[in-house]
This record gives structure tokens, C-alpha cells and sequence, in this order.
């Protein structure tokens, strides 16, 4: 394979794809002993995307994520400590311990939000494309979703406007085949998501979403034409979540056969394989790795349970609406 990639930035990839791993799996786990309030969308078998998309970004570029959001947020730089202690409920959170996995930000990174609506994070990512052409920045917006909002209203009004106003965001579609149980041949008339791209005279492409390398290839190239004014693209990347659309779903609408064929094209496996088999990294060094990475998990970890829990009088606090005298209904 002929790349244009340092081995460095081969290894820093790695090391995001496994702390992604790590990460899923704590939470997985934790959930499981009800440990985790609310629910987890794990992103466990996804890695690649995040992590090949992200590689290309800068500090002050923007990302728009999805209830399915721990990957974006950890490959966008996102503190593992505060992502741990959101999910635990615990007042050093992100969300100070009130907005749970599904409302991670950091804006001091470009992370503009992990959203539990569907669709909502492709109207997020125009004004953020909008800010950044009207400031005159260099800086672009990534749109991550998956392939059932694309029958959400949002996804074609933000592409119609985006390529409209050639706006600095870049769409990616993260195709696990799913929307919750139903597969995509089941809620869309088309095999490929890209193919939408041509209905708003953008460019479309589709790449394995489990090949990292193929997803930093493509969002490079999309990423340097949007910072040059020449507008969106929207890239599909055909991938497949390891477990179900969250932690308690069975999963068993999913086909074994299906299942056991993807288990065989793991990211992780995959890219392990090329640096060793390209010697970036020996067996001892990369183990070594993996210890850092497990190491910086249980740092999180640590850090979470140690963290106190919000307090009560803490509940209107950085809300919307202060509500400070009796509401009576007549």
C-alpha cells in the first residue's frame, strides 16, 4: 500500500483507534453493572471513521457528532477524564454531570456537541461552515451521522445549502447498514448513501469506513477542498457497529452470517497488521502501547470515581430557563 503518511501519524492513529476501544469497552462494561445512568450508543467497531477523518484536522476546525458520539469526541482530542466522568454522572463531567453520553461538548476543541436528536447535527454544522466563511478562516466543519438521518428533512436541506453557499463543511455518513433495527435496504431505495451527493452538485464518495487508511485519504481531499472555498463533500463510509444500536439490544435482527464477516474486517486487527507487517512498530512496542492506552483509561476511571456527584442546588444551573417563582396552572 502506497500512502502518503508518516509512520508517526500511522501510530498516533492506532493510539486513537484504541483509546476509542478501551474507552467503549469501560463503558460498556460499566453500564452493564449499573454503574452508567441513561443509555450508551457504543462506537465500538467504527473507530476507523472518526479517527481516519479527524487525523486531518486542526485544533480549531469543528466536528457535530450524533448520539453515537464517544468516537468523534475522543479522536477530535476530547479529555478522557471529563468524557468518563459525564457518563458516571459526576458534577467534573463535561455536562458537569447532567447531560450524560449523549451531551458531550468541548467548544475549547471544536466540539460542538454529541446530539440525541437525529439528523439535528447537519443544521449545527452549516452555521458552523457559515461562521467560518463569513470570519474568512480557513477552518472547516465535519458532519458526522449515520445512514437513516439521511432520510431526515435536515440532511437535504443542509446539503442543498451548503453546496449553495459553497460552505466549509464536510458531510460524512457513518453506514453501519442500521437505523436502531432496520437495515438500510428496508428505509432507502439506494445502496449508497453518496449517491445523493449528485442531487446537489457536490462531490460523493463512498470508502471502506473500516480501512482507517481509505477514510484519511478521502477527508484529506475533502477537507483541503473546503478550506479552499470550493465547497462540501459528502463521504459515505461503509462500516458496522459491533453491538446493538444500544447497551441492552440484543442485536439479533442482525444476520450471524453478517456479524461473523464483519467481526473479520475489526479496524483494529487491521491496522495492527500493517505496522507490523511494515515494521512501523515490533510486537513488544506495540504492546507497550496498548498498556499507555489502558493506563490512561483507568486514569479516567480513577478520576470519575473519585469525582462527587452534582448537587441539588446545582439543577438549574447553566440552563436555559431559571425558573424562580411558583408556576401556577389556571
Amino acid at each position: 500500500m502506497s500512502l502518503d503518511i508518516s509512520n508517526i501519524n500511522v501510530i498516533d492513529m492506532y493510539k486513537t483507534m484504541l483509546k476509542i476501544r478501551r474507552f467503549e469497552t469501560k463503558a460498556m462494561n460499566f453500564f452493564a453493572e449499573g454503574k452508567i445512568p441513561g443509555f450508551v450508543h457504543l462506537y465500538i467497531g467504527e473507530e476507523a471513521v472518526a479517527t481516519g477523518v479527524c487525523a486531518n484536522l486542526n485544533n480549531d476546525d469543528y466536528i457535530t457528532s450524533t448520539h453515537r458520539g464517544h468516537g468523534h469526541i475522543v479522536a477530535k482530542g476530547g479529555d478522557l477524564k471529563f468524557m468518563m466522568a459525564e457518563l458516571f454522572g459526576r458534577a467534573t463531567g463535561y455536562g458537569k454531570g447532567k447531560g450524560g453520553s449523549m451531551h458531550i461538548a468541548d467548544a475549547t476543541k471544536g466540539i460542538l456537541g454529541a446530539n440525541g436528536i437525529v439528523g439535528a447535527g447537519h443544521n449545527i454544522s452549516l452555521g458552523a461552515g457559515l461562521s467560518a466563511q463569513y470570519r474568512g478562516t480557513k477552518q472547516v466543519c465535519v458532519c458526522f451521522f449515520g445512514d437513516a438521518s439521511t432520510n431526515q428533512g435536515t440532511f437535504h436541506e443542509s446539503l442543498n445549502m451548503a453546496s449553495l453557499w459553497k460552505l466549509p463543511v464536510i458531510f460524512v455518513c457513518e453506514n453501519n447498514l442500521y437505523g436502531i433495527s432496520i437495515c438500510q435496504s428496508r428505509h432507502q431505495a439506494i445502496k449508497d448513501v453518496s449517491e445523493r451527493a449528485g442531487s446537489y452538485n457536490m462531490p460523493g464518495i463512498t470508502v471502506d469506513g473500516n480501512d482507517v487508511f481509505a477514510v484519511y485519504e478521502a477527508s484529506k481531499e475533502a477537507i483541503k477542498r473546503a478550506r479552499e472555498g470550493k465547497g462540501p463533500t459528502l463521504i459515505e463510509c461503509k462500516t458496522y457497529r459491533q453491538r446493538g444500536h444500544f447497551e441492552g439490544d440484543p442485536g439479533t435482527y442482525k444476520p450471524v452470517e453478517e456479524q461473523e464477516a464483519w467481526l473479520k474486517k475489526d479496524p483494529i486487527p487491521r491496522i495492527e497488521k500493517f505496522i507490523l507487517d511494515n515494521g512501523i512498530l515490533n510486537k513488544d512496542k506495540l504492546k507497550s502501547l496498548q498498556e499507555e492506552i489502558d493506563k490512561q483509561i483507568e486514569d479516567a476511571v480513577e478520576f470519575a470515581n473519585n469525582s462527587p456527584y452534582p448537587s441539588l442546588d446545582s439543577v438549574v444551573e447553566d440552563v436555559y430557563s431559571d425558573i424562580k417563582e411558583e408556576v401556577r396552572v389556571r
